[in-house]
């Protein structure tokens, strides 16, 4: 599904050029789990970026799904995040003038789905992550570990062939991390490959392999 060849990226700095990650040559396969660890400044997240199409500034070569991501447009770029790519931030990065219903109705507005099956997707994820009282309230209303569900749902929502991760369970109380892992795990054996950033070793087990960048 992914393959990664002599990827680099760097930022201007005052001695020079800081490379942020150097050289990461990275396969993945569809329907696998990867996690990636590592001490914080890594290039975990940045890595991470990159594989979501957010971060179009590097240099090397990356192919998902065959197409060569590098030679993409940024339009192009975005449309095939779009189509197949489902996020979970570490900062949520929920929009603040939506409500919750509303944030989880965005991935599938993006798709061809008609808004009467668009409510009902929106009613059973609220329903599966216990926030359907929360629907009408927005972000700025909700805890950090509310928050969290609200991002972790609006990721899966469309179902993504590729589920990417920073720290999607940072926030939580341990029993609703272990929740959400058992669902990430779930849906890795329905077929979803997933790439998750985490601290927890416990959930890194999860994971069928885990890599651990150092210093980019």
């Amino acid at each position: 599904m992914i393959r990664i060849q002599n990827l680099e990226k760097a930022v201007r700095a005052k001695a020079g050029f800081l490379y942020l990650l150097r050289q990461i040559n990275l396969d993945i396969e569809e329907g696998e789990f990867l996690t990636i660890m590592g001490p914080s400044g890594a290039g975990k997240s940045t890595l991470l970026s990159i594989l979501g199409l957010y971060d179009g500034a590097w240099e090397g070569e990356y192919f998902l799904f065959d197409q060569a991501v590098h030679k993409l447009a940024p339009k192009a770029r975005a449309a095939l995040n779009k189509r197949h790519v489902g996020f979970v931030f570490q900062q949520f990065h929920l929009l603040d003038d939506l409500t919750v219903a509303e944030n989880l109705d965005i991935p599938l507005s993006y798709r061809n789905i008609r808004k009467s099956e668009r409510q009902g997707l929106v009613a059973d994820m609220l329903d599966r992550f216990g926030i359907v009282a929360k629907k009408d309230l927005f972000p700025s209303q909700l805890s950090g570990g509310q928050q969290q569900l609200v991002a972790v749902a609006r990721a899966l929502i469309a179902k993504p062939a590729l589920l990417l991760a920073d720290e999607p369970t940072g926030n939580l109380r341990t029993e609703q991390g272990r929740e959400i892992m058992n669902l990430f795990e779930k849906l890795n054996g329905e077929g979803m490959t997933i790439v998750q950033v985490t601290h927890n070793e416990t959930w890194a087990g999860y994971g069928h392999r885990i890599i651990r960048p150092r210093d980019g």
